[in-house]
C-alpha cells in the first residue's frame, strides 16, 4: 500500500457501532462524567485488497483532554499514521473498514458522512502531515492556500482573510510575513514550509492537532524549533495534541501520556513519567536503547532492533514481537493480553521487564 492509496478519500468508510467491551469496562470503571476532548476507543481498521485482508490497526484506544498530548510511538509500519487517517476520515471507503468509535467532545466521528466529517475536520481537528512539500500546493501562493482553508469554514472578505493570514504567519515565527505571503513553497525551506502547515491548521481555531511526524524531514536544530513552536502554540491556544512519532525521546520531552505501537497494536501505554521510569515492554526498551547517548562513546555503534517489523498481511502466532524479541519464550506462541495496572498502565508481554 502506498501512501496515495490510503490518502485518496471519498465518503467516511462503513462503521461498525461495537465497542470493546475491555474499553467499555475501563470507562465505566473511571466513573467520569465529562468526556475527554478526543476519545479513540477500540479503533480497527482493515484494509480489503485483492487477495487479502491486512488488519492495519486493532484495538487503539486512548483519549486526550484540553491542553495535553498524547504521543503515538513506533517503527515504520506500526499502524501510527493509518490510525491518525482514521480519525480524520481520511481512508479510502472502498478498502478500508473502520471500526470502533472515535468522539470528539461526546460526538461520535466514525460513521459520518464526508459532507459532515468536513464540518469537523480542518476546525475542530487537524492533521499536520510530515512531508509539507507534497501537501502544498506547488504552483499556489502560500498566503492563498492558507486563505482557501478559512474560506472553507468562515464567511470571510478576502481583505479578512489575508490580515488573518498575516498574523497566522508570524503566530508560527515566519519572519517578514507580508512578503511571504506571496511566496511559492519551492522558495521556503523545509522549517519554513512546516511552519507554514501549522498555521494553515491552526486557521480555524482547532481544539485538537494531530502532528504526523512534524519534524522527520527536518535538521536537528529546526525539529526543536518546530516542537518548542507547537508546544507555545498548544499553550497559548489550550489545544490537545496527538503527537505520532518514532521517536522516544521527543515523546520524553514534549509528551503526557505515550501509547506505543507495533504490528497495529497498542503494546504498551502508561504516562510519560511512569513509562520512562518503569519499562514493561521489551519493544519499548528496545526503541529507548536505539536513541542516542552523550554517555556512549562516539566511535560505539547505535543500538539497533533486529530484524523488521512483521508483514501484517502474514503476522506469526502469538506476540507479533516475538521473532525480534531477545526475552521471547514457548509461551509467547501465544496472543499476550493487554494487561491493565493499578495505575491504568497497559502492557501486553507474557514476560514483562
Amino acid at each position: 500500500m502506498t501512501d496515495q492509496t490510503l490518502s485518496e478519500s471519498t465518503d467516511q468508510p462503513a462503521v461498525s457501532e461495537s465497542i470493546g467491551t475491555d474499553a467499555l469496562l475501563r470507562e465505566a470503571a473511571s466513573g467520569s462524567t465529562t468526556p475527554a476532548l478526543l476519545e479513540v476507543r477500540d479503533l480497527r481498521v482493515n484494509f480489503h485488497l485483492q487477495r487479502t485482508v491486512v488488519p492495519a490497526v486493532q484495538g487503539v484506544t486512548f483519549s486526550v483532554n484540553a491542553g495535553k498530548t498524547i504521543g503515538i510511538i513506533g517503527e515504520s509500519g506500526s499502524g501510527k499514521s493509518v490510525t491518525a487517517r482514521a480519525i480524520m476520515g481520511l481512508l479510502p471507503r472502498k478498502t478500508a473498514e473502520v471500526l470502533g468509535s472515535v468522539r470528539f467532545e461526546g460526538k461520535e466521528l466514525l460513521g459520518l458522512s464526508d459532507r459532515e466529517m468536513r464540518q469537523h475536520r480542518g476546525k475542530d481537528v487537524v492533521l499536520v502531515f510530515q512531508d509539507p512539500m507534497r501537501s502544498l500546493n506547488p504552483t499556489m501562493r502560500i498566503g492563498t492556500q492558507i486563505a482557501e482553508a478559512l474560506h472553507s469554514h468562515q464567511e470571510i472578505t478576502r481583505a479578512d482573510a489575508r490580515r488573518r493570514v498575516v498574523e497566522l504567519l508570524q503566530m508560527v515565527r515566519i519572519p517578514s510575513a507580508e512578503q511571504r505571503f506571496h511566496e511559492y513553497p519551492h522558495q521556503l525551506s523545509g522549517g519554513m514550509r512546516q511552519r507554514v502547515m501549522i498555521a494553515m491548521a491552526l486557521s480555524c481555531g482547532p481544539k485538537v492537532l494531530i502532528a504526523d511526524e512534524p519534524t522527520t524531514a527536518l535538521d536537528v536544530t529546526t525539529q526543536a524549533q518546530i516542537m518548542e513552536l507547537l508546544r507555545d502554540l498548544q499553550r497559548e491556544l489550550n489545544m490537545a495534541v496527538v503527537l505520532i512519532s518514532h521517536d522516544m525521546g521527543l515523546a520524553a520531552m514534549y509528551t503526557d501520556e505515550v501509547a506505543v505501537m507495533y504490528a497495529g497494536r497498542v503494546v504498551e501505554q502508561a504516562t510519560t513519567e511512569r513509562l520512562f521510569k518503569h519499562v514493561r515492554m521489551p519493544y519499548t526498551r528496545a526503541l529507548l536503547d536505539s536513541i542516542p547517548s552523550l554517555e556512549h562513546p562516539s566511535l560505539e555503534p547505535l543500538s539497533v532492533i533486529r530484524g523488521r517489523p512483521p508483514d501484517l498481511s502474514a503476522l506469526p502466532p502469538g506476540c507479533p514481537f516475538s521473532p525480534r524479541c531477545h526475552f521471547a519464550q514457548a509461551k509467547c506462541e501465544e496472543p499476550p493480553i493487554l494487561e491493565t495496572t493499578p495505575d491504568g498502565d497497559r502492557f501486553a508481554c507474557w514476560f514483562p521487564l
